[in-house]
């Protein structure tokens, strides 16, 4: 996939952060850190271990708070909000984790349920039913309904993962290193899978990623995470082929064996 450039994309934000300072007493992670997630767009995330990129996630969802600036979240202030508040606009956010975080004890079928018999109480079982059939038709793994997840591969749990976030349509995807561990190939499907689903349920999405590959075949837009803020942003090719010296290293570890 070649990916769209950001004059293609809608222009409303549904995430702004400004100036955003984070630290953990005299450890400072993020220092007047500011992103725009725009709709419908798909934006890579890049930094070293230890950059806070973590953070970054914890406090979009009101995990954290910031000690400083602000962060709109679909037009909510993450730190003005009331609990409920929060609680009903996290439904509206999807997190992928790089474990996938399946219930071991639960079939696929089961993990799929799960979201929603907790948060969607009113839904008939026939609703439910057609729900799971049409996350794992999206994910591709219609096949794999009675399995439980120790018979399922890397992939294919990673998978089940993105279908359980995707089962109560979020309207905000956050993936947190979807191909870590996998192979090639598997990785180049799970690419294939983000683009899908941005372009199937118009997700807007931050995937935080070491894997140059995947940013260059699923991000619209590259943000890379440098001395605690957001320096350097913009197309793949921008970052990659300005020689710029922050950037390099990702490009040589990816790509230079």
């Amino acid at each position: 996939m070649i990916s769209k450039p950001l004059t293609d994309l809608q222009t409303e934000k549904v995430i702004e952060i400004n100036n955003l300072c984070k630290a953990f007493g005299d450890y400072k992670v993020l220092e007047n850190a500011s992103l725009d997630l725009y709709k419908g767009e798909n934006l890579v995330v890049l930094g070293k271990s230890g950059t806070g990129k973590s953070v970054l996630i914890k406090i979009i969802v009101g995990l954290l708070l910031p000690d400083s600036g602000t962060v709109n979240v679909l037009g909510h202030h993450i730190d003005e909000i009331s609990y409920q508040e929060l609680l009903d606009l996290r439904l509206r956010i999807g997190f992928s984790f790089q474990n996938s975080a399946l219930y071991d004890s639960m079939t696929v079928r089961e993990n799929l349920e799960f979201p929603l018999v907790r948060n969607q109480r009113n839904m008939t079982r026939a609703a439910v039913n057609d729900l799971v059939e049409e996350m794992l038709d999206a994910v591709g793994l219609s096949q794999t309904i009675n399995q439980m997840p120790s018979e399922l591969s890397g992939g294919q749990r990673k998978r089940i993962g993105i279908a359980r976030t995707l089962i109560l349509k979020p309207e905000i995807m956050l993936y947190d290193e979807p191909t870590a561990g996998l192979d090639p190939i598997t990785s180049k499907e799970i690419n294939k899978l983000i683009n899908d689903v941005q372009e199937r349920y118009h997700t807007s999405a931050i995937i935080i990623t070491h894997d140059l590959t995947c940013a260059k075949e699923v991000g619209n837009r590259v943000a890379m995470l440098v001395e605690r803020r957001f320096d350097r942003q913009g197309s793949f090719d921008n970052i990659f082929n300005a020689g710029d010296q922050q950037a390099q290293p990702f490009y040589d570890y990816n790509f230079i064996r």
